[in-house]
């Protein structure tokens, strides 16, 4: 069966239809027809949402990651510090023995 053709040749495809002015719809029809818009316009919606989950989910996974990234990066310069000061103090006590055993 063909699709029915307008006057430019091109086939008729899901033409637009005001339920309420359409004169050969049952009522039951007209609440069908309801019933499917409603449902394609909330599978919309939760599409639409799903993508802003998803969104909202790496996002939050970032900024996990990062602080996580940033806190393992801090306490490895902490060691990195503490083991410079301890290299110092330990150069500060062979600087102040040699002092001494120079001044003897």
């Amino acid at each position: 069966m063909a699709a029915p053709r307008e006057a430019g040749g091109e086939a008729a495809v899901a033409q637009r239809i005001d339920p309420a002015r359409e004169p050969g719809l049952s009522p039951e029809q007209r609440r069908f027809m309801a019933q499917v818009e409603l449902a394609q316009r909330q599978r919309a919606l939760q599409k639409r949402l799903r993508g802003r989950n998803v969104l909202l989910a790496l996002g939050i996974g970032a900024v996990t990651a990062g602080i996580y990234g940033y806190t393992f990066y801090s306490v490895s310069q902490e060691r990195f510090l503490d083991e410079l000061e301890l290299e110092a103090e330990a150069a500060r006590a062979r600087a102040s023995q040699r002092e001494r055993s120079a001044a003897t």
